[in-house]
């Protein structure tokens, strides 16, 4: 058997394929994404959360044999936690890895639990960015649900995005507006998280997420009142980006 031809710079694969599949939609991207070889070995990331089941059960009708990594924090939600099976259940995904922190390392950083009542960001590497990065290393790509209008930070969110010239992280519902989603779930009878229900537009762990009052961002009950809108996972040249960026960096 033929060894497999290594594969070109992210740099220029992310050119190429934000080129090519410039105006496929949501669908027709994750498709290509798990298919195209200039993407390569590939997985998806889920939180299970509020929206996370639109783009579950995409992927469940093209492949639902593809990793899915879900990070358990060890402090989401108990719903979270049901709910992710639940949907694994229902959707027939047969490949789900939970992963968690090493429990030698939460006992000697974290041994009480109370790391995100002093550092938010300290608590978000330990228990989420260190393990999905552990993870991620036998990957070339992953799949996140992230949408340009979620965030400042994510308003010129492409389909496929350069992670630092290591991996190419692609986006497939970046250009899905609220509504987009909503219809999605509807139309495909899909379960919803029952915390969305109770004023949970946007979910996380449950000491850093709060319930949103009528006509606020959807987001504004994560981390409130701090000067952070992403835990870690996602970054911007290599740095977790705290507010929209300077028009010179939307290019």
């Amino acid at each position: 058997m033929p060894l497999e031809a290594p594969l070109a710079p992210v740099t220029q694969r992310v050119a190429h394929l934000n080129d090519r599949y410039r105006h496929h939609a949501a669908k027709a991207v994750l498709e290509r994404a798990l298919s195209d070889p200039q993407v390569g070995r590939i997985a998806m990331v889920s939180s299970f959360g509020a929206e996370s089941v639109a783009l579950l059960h995409m992927l469940s009708v093209l492949d639902r044999s593809v990793p899915v990594l879900f990070v358990d924090t060890q402090m989401l939600f108990e719903e979270t936690l049901a709910y992710q099976l639940e949907v694994s259940e229902k959707l027939g995904l047969t490949n789900v890895q939970v992963l968690r922190a090493e429990a030698e390392t939460l006992s000697t950083v974290d041994p009480d639990g109370v790391l995100h009542q002093t550092d938010t960001d300290a608590c978000c590497h330990l228990r989420k960015v260190v393990p999905m990065e552990q993870a991620l290393s036998g990957f070339d790509a992953w799949i996140t649900g992230r949408k340009r209008f979620q965030a400042g930070t994510r308003a010129a969110l492409e389909f496929f995005e350069n992670e630092g010239d290591k991996r190419i992280k692609v986006n497939p519902l970046a250009h899905w507006a609220p509504q987009d989603v909503q219809d999605y779930i509807i139309n495909n009878r899909l379960p919803r998280h029952p915390l969305v229900a109770q004023g949970y537009p946007s979910i996380g762990c449950a000491p850093c997420t709060s319930k949103v009052a009528p006509g606020e961002d959807p987001r504004a009950g994560r981390w409130r009142n701090q000067d952070k809108e992403e835990c870690g996972i996602h970054f911007i040249n290599g740095k977790v980006v705290r507010g929209p960026l300077p028009q010179g960096d939307m290019q």
